[in-house]
């Protein structure tokens, strides 16, 4: 199948594009690059445009089979501050993308979700069912296009597969590509650079949550098998299959001072830190019961936390040699 990877330039959707050529598939990357780059894009065709272009939208589209949309602004904290942002481009954005596609026919889409659309649940591990109730701005912008897709398949006829991620991290093992955000918010590559004395040391977002170590436990994806699941996603839609909702983790979590003990055992460096005020709106335990996937998509996740801290830190040393 042709597919359009939107975002494709970015940290995910660079890996699911190079997951979907090794499975068979022809790639077109679509990407504005305001956070994504250049070079993750590289081997396959890129159209650099904006997903809010619905002429530049209408001119790829009927080349194509099936979308895989990752374009999104994705910091919580900047959700809150900046809603306009989000809803711009997280809701006005999509429904662009799901307009031209409507009129160009395309209506197999694999959707970039995430567990912020539950908000804080009462029960973990989760499941699909546990009720959406999003607690900041991001999680509400990506529950609007579950909502929108699910309007347009009663509407229209679209069938799509929203996978709800819980925390990627890690690189490809090839160590070419990787996470590169700016500003980096998340806690492996901060971790990392703490370690390797890049960066400021480490905060830990609290130390006295309902937890066994007192700081937050979350379940951490490493990007290629999330990058696999949709691949899988694509050969469910492909059968004929009905669309569904399912959750994209591994079932296990980790502490945050469970991650910062595998940063130091796979650096030998110590990783320097100090404990700060929590962060509002961060639930306890966050952790996917993956069982839906496994049973629909016959996808599980193969790698576990010191694989993600291994790609992360050999990326993270290659762009360091590549800066010299």
């Amino acid at each position: 199948m042709v597919v359009l990877v939107v975002g494709g330039a970015g940290y995910i959707g660079s890996h699911a594009a190079r997951a979907l050529k090794r499975a068979g598939h022809e790639v077109i990357v679509y990407d504005n690059l305001c956070t994504g780059f250049e070079f993750l894009a590289s081997g396959f065709e890129l159209v650099k445009a904006d997903m809010l272009d619905g002429s530049a939208l209408g001119r790829v589209l009927p080349r194509v089979d099936a979308i895989m949309h990752f374009a999104a602004h994705a910091y919580v904290g900047e959700s809150g501050t900046n809603p306009r942002k989000y809803f711009h481009n997280n809701v006005e954005g999509g429904l662009t993308l799901l307009n031209a596609a409507l009129d160009a026919g395309v209506k197999k889409v694999i959707y970039s979700s995430t567990c912020a659309v539950y908000g804080e649940p009462a029960k973990v591990p989760i499941e699909e069912n546990t009720p959406r109730l999003p607690v900041n701005t991001y999680g509400v912008s990506k529950l609007f296009f579950e909502q929108a897709l699910e309007a347009y398949e009663r509407a229209y006829g679209f069938r799509f597969v929203a996978l709800r991620y819980f925390n990627a991290a890690g690189a490809d093992e090839s160590g070419e590509i990787g996470e590169l955000h700016d500003p980096e918010t998340h806690l492996i590559p901060l971790a990392l650079r703490a370690a390797a004395g890049l960066g400021q040391e480490l905060q830990v977002f609290g130390s006295d949550y309902p937890t066994p170590d007192g700081t937050c436990v979350r379940d951490y994806i490493h990007v290629n098998d999330l990058a696999s699941a949709h691949v899988r996603a694509l050969d469910y839609l492909a059968a004929g299959k009905p669309s569904v909702a399912v959750n994209v983790g591994t079932g296990e979590g980790y502490s945050v001072q469970q991650v910062i003990s595998a940063v130091e055992e796979v650096t030998g460096k110590r990783v320097p830190r100090k404990v700060v005020a929590r962060r509002p709106g961060d639930p306890p335990a966050l952790v996917a019961n993956p069982a839906k996937a496994k049973q629909l998509l016959q996808w599980k996740a193969e790698r576990g936390l010191r694989e993600v801290v291994q790609t992360a830190w050999a990326f993270m040393q290659r762009q360091q040699v590549a800066a010299r």
